[in-house]
């Protein structure tokens, strides 16, 4: 498929920089089929039932944005990390900014006096990834990441404003409790407590399992066919506990509802052919587009995503191409919210 089949128009106010307040205060667009009912989060209990189970992400993001400099006999410069992937736990790929000033054997320090972390550049990769080499333990280097790293904003975001303190709140959701990610399950974002609670009064269960995000979440599709896309690996785990419970309640009668495409890859990843989850913990690169069927769950809740995007043809998999552009053409067209701080819809499994 053509990467342009899954291009469309989006004016740029519709990019949201900060999420609601109440995150349940969020607008919700429910697509089964080419049926659009416009709603808020916290009116998702309206279109579920006793017995239905939300699978949730429960990773957790960790504060990887880093403002530092080179440093050099003639002289430092100004840079900003952001760690992609720890490669053991004091050693992470990093894309660095402005990366033509920085080479192989430079180091490098993030922070102040009081607090910093200090690393060497062991490699330069022709895709643009660095490895940093910390020069702390991996304790060391964790703990400092939560006193002096930002939250890794998304680039659409951060062009727009930079990450601040607020981020730390807002770009983390009410499941984390896994760190590993470096990046939000954003649909996630939209749950608090109380809505939680709401939704267990009603006999919606919950099921929490992990995927770590990337940033390859963020990178876009520099192909013209889908067939020569090369899709980015995450580490998740379904636990044997975990599936048991999924597996039990479609038994019974229930939907399964992924919150976020990271689950939804994540189940896909973890279930056979009839759709039966199995235990799972390994690194997914699963690419799901129009043509592949959609075996682990029943509904998605999702934000709306970019065009182009692999999230994009996910959905289009799941619901149905036309009724996506339909159901994106409708959100435009209302002003809803798009991208990590925007808006969700609730789509129809159709492609079982």
């Amino acid at each position: 498929m053509r990467i342009s089949d899954f291009d469309f128009h989006l004016p740029e106010d519709r990019i949201a920089l900060r999420p609601m307040q109440p995150r349940e205060a969020a607008r919700l667009l429910r697509v089964d089929g080419d049926n659009l009912t416009d709603a808020q989060i916290g009116d998702i209990g309206g279109f579920l039932r006793p017995g239905d189970l939300l699978v949730v992400n429960d990773t957790r993001v960790l504060p990887v944005q880093l403002h530092g400099r080179r440093v050099r006999e003639d002289g430092g410069v100004a840079l900003e990390a952001t760690l992609i992937k720890a490669l053991d736990g004091a050693r992470w790929q990093a894309f660095l900014k402005p990366g033509r000033r920085v080479k192989s054997g430079d180091r490098v320090t993030f922070g102040d006096a009081t607090c910093d972390l200090q690393a060497d550049v062991e490699t330069k990769g022709n895709d643009g990834v660095y490895t940093l080499a910390f020069r702390h333990t991996p304790d060391v280097v964790l703990e400092r990441l939560h006193t002096i790293g930002t939250m890794p904003l998304p680039p659409y975001i951060r062009s727009k404003r930079r990450e601040d303190e607020q981020d730390k709140t807002d770009y983390q959701t009410v499941f984390a409790r896994e760190e590993g990610s470096v990046a939000a399950p954003t649909a996630g974002l939209h749950f608090t407590t109380e809505l939680l609670k709401r939704l267990s009064a009603q006999g919606v269960g919950i099921e929490h399992i992990t995927l770590h995000v990337g940033a390859g979440t963020f990178l876009p599709v520099k192909v013209e066919d889908t067939d020569d896309h090369l899709m980015h690996a995450e580490f998740g785990v379904v636990s044997a506990d975990s599936a048991a419970r999924i597996n039990a309640a479609r038994a019974a009668g229930g939907r399964i509802i992924c919150v976020g495409t990271t689950s939804l890859r994540l189940l896909e990843s973890a279930c056979d052919d009839q759709g039966v989850i199995h235990p799972f913990a390994a690194e997914t690169s699963i690419f799901i587009t129009p043509g592949v069927r959609v075996r682990s769950c029943d509904l998605l809740m999702t934000n709306f995503h970019l065009p182009k995007s692999t999230l994009f043809m996910l959905v289009c998999a799941l619901a149905g191409t036309d009724i996506m552009k339909l159901a994106y053409a409708h959100a435009i067209a209302t002003g809803y919210r798009f991208f990590s701080y925007g808006d969700a819809c609730l789509l129809t499994n159709t492609s079982r």
